[in-house]
């Protein structure tokens, strides 16, 4: 069964999904990361290449001839799914297909939008049986 992984509070959406995308990374895992939309997808592209002074975080589109051989992928197509490692949902909905991957990263924001979109998602994950853990990232960590 998926694992689920709410990480809230996330002052910066964007940044937040490329920490978790490089630790991902880190662990040998696979990430595709699920963009609300082309042009979400082509700024969180961008910010995967700015995000860190040092170092260097292999990702690019799902369409790209390179996909096959680079660990960090980005979509806004719901079925564009080469690999079944981590799903990072960036989209206000439950992505399609969630359930074939082995983990599934939700990251939610400060606003009252974002929040109230990811209660939706959490209650639809739950209702369905799914376990939760939940990573609140206004706490420090120790």
């Amino acid at each position: 069964m998926t694992r689920i992984d709410f990480y809230f509070e996330a002052e910066d959406k964007l940044l937040v999904a490329c920490r978790l995308s490089a630790k991902a990374v880190q662990q040998k895992l696979r990430v595709l990361i699920y963009a609300p939309g082309e042009a979400d997808a082509q700024r969180i592209d961008k910010m995967l290449w700015t995000w860190q002074a040092a170092g260097f975080l292999p990702h690019c589109m799902t369409r790209s001839p390179l996909a096959a051989q680079t660990p960090v992928l980005i979509t806004h197509d719901p079925e564009d799914t080469p690999h079944d490692e981590v799903l990072l949902n960036l989209h206000s909905q439950w992505p399609p297909a969630f359930s074939r991957f082995q983990r599934l990263v939700e990251v939610v924001g400060r606003d009252d939008e974002d929040r109230a979109a990811a209660r939706a998602r959490f209650r639809f994950y739950r209702d369905r049986g799914y376990a939760i853990a939940n990573h609140d990232l206004s706490k420090p960590h120790g």
